[in-house]
């Protein structure tokens, strides 16, 4: 028993002291299977290539091994990555491959890509496609002259000009970017899409292929066949035709331009609307209506405007404004009807009213204001249940003016000691260059006039209340001057003593000049401004990473291949037709005769020390299995006999 716990005790004192060696030994033996494992993991990720010729050049293709195709095309395969061609340069260790003639590169069933010319780096996943490149994904197909596409980030690229074609749109553009992940597109730089209805022109456009939905950034324009919309940031759908646009935005029609902070747009039904700071331009009639929320109907002919609305319209030289909570303008130029509701306001230089709607046609030259109707000239008033002002079309002036029913004129007195009045059943008045100079009241007529001396001090004759059928009153400088009174005529001038105050009123009679509208600025007295609608608005682009940024060009110089053109980018088509003419020539049987077969004999009978450290061979036999061949063009070819063996094997 003391014996056996002698020996354990010996065992654990050799464990203690060995205890680092067999640790740092334990952690050896671990790092060396790991790295076993990651060699051979990377052993595995090697390009693999199918050929029916190969070939080696050290002296023009050094390190590569050169691919021909006979009767299949050169296949080349690297993790999901497949890619056919004509001829290829496989430089293996670096796992790097040129590829020439009808080149084809497939990954999976997301993207297809077919070129004159590629590289494609296994190291870096990078590839570059030139000439005649042409990309095709489930969504969409791109055809631009240079290509560049990342395998790790899954992103394509091309600045040369490209065109990208979907079911229904035509993308085109000198810089465009591919996000695979997104499905999106970033065109800088002369882009356009081009569909049946519309033509799209913009500085930056980022286009997402699944949806078809388009965002504009910088300078664009959305080109219809009746309209253009023009902005600064804007969205477009180009599926179902409808988009909407902020940053001085607007859309032109033939004869009308709609200005504001943000458009709607609704191409497939000929719609716009527009909210905040609107302003609808009318270059037929010469007007501007304002606003903070608009509806445009094209095929309609119609404008609706509110929140703030106010047209002004040019006439000789003089402009008339119109306010009101809703203003609708509708018709051809050639025959346009502007219709106003609730709380309308009207100014002239010379004139302005009120009313509860007005109706302007300005075709005819009538202006119809319903609903309370009142019109102020300087110290005149007149209302009525409805008033009409008709302007001469051809010279835009002032023609006549009729009020229906009701009718009633009032006129401040001079001095102010009360008002003239002039009640009757309709009233028409005269205008010459835009200024009243007669009116005529017809039915049941009454009128109280203050008369006054016509020099000195003015001093107040009486006050004279006359009633007759009819009256004609003349004015200048819009003051009446004369009084014409037609049958049944029956008045009496009364002293100012004798006459009460409650009788110097006619019955119906009310003053309302501290309504009067003296500017354009009253147009909008007494009204709360509206609360404008917070427009969400579009986003800025997200800043991606340049293409080539940085990390991007540190990996692809880290991987650079021996033959690679790619960070170069200098490869012309005269260079790529020398390479493609260098390769036929390479690959083409040279035909036997008999100084070649006394050359190849004299070479034969060569020393050991003539020979070449290394003899490219071409092997023209196909039946060789591809192991057999790669052994012999890899090999060295060390003596004679070693090179006769191989000439007896053909």
């Amino acid at each position: 028993m003391h014996e056996r716990i002698q020996s354990l005790h010996t065992i654990f004192v050799i464990l203690q002291t060995n205890y680092r060696y067999l640790k740092n030994t334990f952690f050896y033996i671990t790092f060396t299977l790991l790295f076993c494992t990651i060699s051979f993991a990377q052993e595995g990720k090697k390009i693999k290539v199918q050929s029916d010729r190969t070939i080696k050049n050290e002296e023009r293709f050094p390190g590569a091994t050169i691919l021909a195709k006979v009767k299949k095309q050169v296949y080349i395969e690297h993790e999901g990555i497949e890619i056919w061609c004509d001829q290829a340069v496989h430089y293996g260790e670096d796992k790097f491959v040129r590829a020439f003639g009808n080149v084809k590169m497939k990954q999976g069933d997301t993207l297809t890509m077919t070129s004159a010319y590629a590289e494609y780096n296994g190291n870096s996943k990078f590839a570059y496609a030139r000439e005649k490149v042409f990309l095709e994904t489930p969504s969409n197909t791109l055809t631009t002259d240079t290509l560049f596409f990342d395998r790790l980030r899954q992103q394509a690229y091309y600045r040369s000009g490209g065109t990208v074609k979907d079911s229904s749109n035509t993308l085109t553009s000198k810089i465009g970017r591919y996000f695979m992940d997104r499905k999106q597109y970033s065109f800088n730089t002369k882009v356009k899409i081009v569909n049946p209805e519309n033509t799209v022109d913009s500085d930056r456009l980022d286009y997402y292929t699944d949806n078809g939905h388009a965002y504009l950034y910088g300078p664009s324009t959305v080109k219809g066949e009746e309209s253009t919309l023009y902005c600064e940031r804007g969205f477009y759908d180009t599926k179902i035709k409808t988009g909407y646009a902020i940053k001085n935005a607007r859309i032109d029609y033939d004869n009308r331009t709609v200005f504001g902070d943000s458009i709607f747009y609704n191409s497939a039904i000929q719609f716009a609307s527009a909210t905040n700071n609107i302003k609808v331009l009318d270059t037929a009639n010469n007007s501007i209506i304002t606003g903070h929320y608009a509806e445009v109907f094209k095929d309609k002919d119609s404008v609706f405007i509110t929140k703030r609305a106010l047209a002004s319209t040019l006439q000789e030289k003089d402009s008339i404004y119109i306010h009101s909570d809703t203003l609708m303008v509708t018709g051809k130029p050639e025959r346009r009807i502007m219709n106003g509701f609730y709380d309308v306001r009207i100014f002239k230089s010379n004139m302005s009213g009120k009313s509860d709607s007005i109706n302007v046609d300005q075709t005819t030259g009538y202006t119809k204001m319903v609903g309370k109707p009142i019109i102020w000239s300087q110290r005149n008033q007149m209302t009525g249940d409805t008033i009409k002002i008709i302007s001469n079309t051809e010279t835009e002036k002032l023609d006549s003016l009729v009020v229906y029913q009701n009718a009633f004129l009032v006129q401040e007195d001079t001095l102010k000691a009360g008002y003239n009045q002039v009640k009757g059943q309709t009233l028409y008045g005269l205008f010459k260059d835009n200024e009243i100079y007669q009116v005529d009241i017809d039915k049941n007529t009454e009128t109280i006039f203050y008369q006054r001396e016509s020099e000195g001090e003015l001093k107040l004759i009486g006050i004279n209340k006359v009633l007759s059928s009819s009256i004609k009153l003349l004015l200048e400088q819009r003051e009446i001057v004369d009084v014409y009174y037609y049958q049944n005529v029956d008045g009496t001038l009364y002293r100012e003593i004798d006459l009460p105050e409650n009788a110097r009123e006619l019955s119906g009679f009310k003053w309302r000049g501290e309504e009067q509208i003296l500017s354009k600025k009253d147009l909008f007295r007494g009204e709360t401004p509206p609360k404008l609608t917070k427009i969400t608005g579009i986003p800025l682009p997200v800043e991606d990473d340049d293409f080539f940024d940085e990390e991007t060009i540190k990996r692809l110089e880290e991987n650079k291949s021996e033959g690679s053109r790619l960070l170069e980018q200098k490869l012309e088509d005269a260079e790529l037709k020398e390479t493609n003419e260098e390769l036929d020539e390479i690959l083409k049987p040279k035909k036997k005769t008999k100084e070649n077969t006394k050359a190849k004999k004299k070479n034969d009978t060569t020393s050991k020390k003539e020979l070449p450290k290394k003899v490219a061979f071409v092997d023209h036999d196909l039946n060789r299995t591809a192991r057999q061949r790669d052994s012999i063009t890899v090999t060295t070819l060390k003596n004679k006999k070693t090179l006769d063996s191989i000439q007896e094997k053909k």
